[in-house]
């Protein structure tokens, strides 16, 4: 690659996207052109609920994808505590040696959940799980991309955005145009928050290209995660049908009531507060899940 090139690609980082398909989740590999660094953005470690069984399949292949092109890993990077997947932080952590990095406010999750699942005093609360806690507005680098950090909560109290040259990474703040707004009744969750988080992305430049934590295929159309500030902005129902706060807390939180509970929530924040590592194992060598009994409302649940 020219230097020419090389310049022109500046702020322009080179996105792929793998789209999990029982979980609907992406997982990104961003990189930049001139040196070849790269990050691994929310990654997924396969799991089987009706047999309990885990993989790295997944992963692996994230790793296989940075091989083939010639990429030097530097960063591991998750947007928030996921409530629908395994993370595989943790696995791409031990095996690659490259630091892993989330937002500060996990702390608060993890408080939150360690109550909920009644985990021992000795799991800490500390955010310790990972190689660096990340504030609002905190800048890091990709090689010679420049990554600004976005507090963007709502969906989640912990949830951050990484805008990195051209791109940014909104995890579920906003899906594609034709599937809305992400949901806002976890526990720590808040439609005014995610409001807010929105209008923050919103004001971003035009072309900002936008790429989404999930998508559920609608109309089982093929599966995407790119758009920009602009598509957004013109296309999304849960921007031009409801264009002020009170009127999307409205909208939110009455679709939230109808939305049965994530089927794998209670599965995957007890991997998911740990820095995407399964529990320890027991003294016969097995490790094994928790699920607290009527810990969360069901009626609020839509169930």
């Amino acid at each position: 690659m020219s230097n020419q090139t090389i310049e022109a690609l500046r702020g322009h980082p080179i996105v792929t996207g793998f789209h999990d398909e029982p979980t609907g989740s992406i997982q990104y590999v961003v990189a930049d052109p001139g040196t070849k660094r790269c990050a691994i953005i929310d990654p997924v470690l396969d799991f089987d609920p009706k047999s309990g069984a885990t993989a790295t399949r997944s992963a692996d292949a994230l790793l296989a994808h940075i091989e083939r092109e010639g990429y030097e890993l530097e960063w591991i990077l998750e947007t928030h505590p996921h409530a629908d997947h395994f993370s595989a932080a943790g696995y791409l952590h031990d095996k690659t040696g490259v630091p892993t990095a989330i937002g500060e406010k996990v702390v608060d999750v993890q408080q939150l959940w360690k109550g909920l699942y009644n985990l021992p005093d000795k799991f800490r609360t500390d955010g310790s799980q990972w190689d660096r806690l990340f504030a609002d507005g905190e800048r890091f680098r990709i090689g010679d991309l420049d990554v600004e950090v976005m507090f963007t909560p709502g969906h989640t109290l912990a949830s951050i955005a990484y805008r990195i040259g051209d791109a940014a990474f909104i995890h579920d703040t906003l899906f594609m145009p034709d599937s809305g707004s992400a949901r806002a009744d976890f526990p720590g969750g808040s439609a005014h928050a995610l409001w807010r988080s929105i209008q923050r992305i919103m004001v971003l430049p035009d072309e900002t290209r936008l790429f989404t934590g999930h998508d559920y295929r609608p109309d089982r159309r093929a599966a995407a995660w790119e758009s920009t500030v602009a598509r957004q902005r013109a296309e999304n129902p849960h921007l031009v049908e409801t264009p002020s706060e009170e009127a999307f807390v409205r909208m939110r939180e009455a679709r939230d009531r109808e939305l049965p509970m994530p089927k794998l929530i209670l599965h995957s924040l007890q991997v998911n507060i740990r820095g995407g590592r399964l529990p320890e194992p027991e003294p016969n060598g097995r490790r094994y899940l928790k699920i607290p009994l009527d810990a969360l409302d069901g009626a609020a649940w839509g169930e």
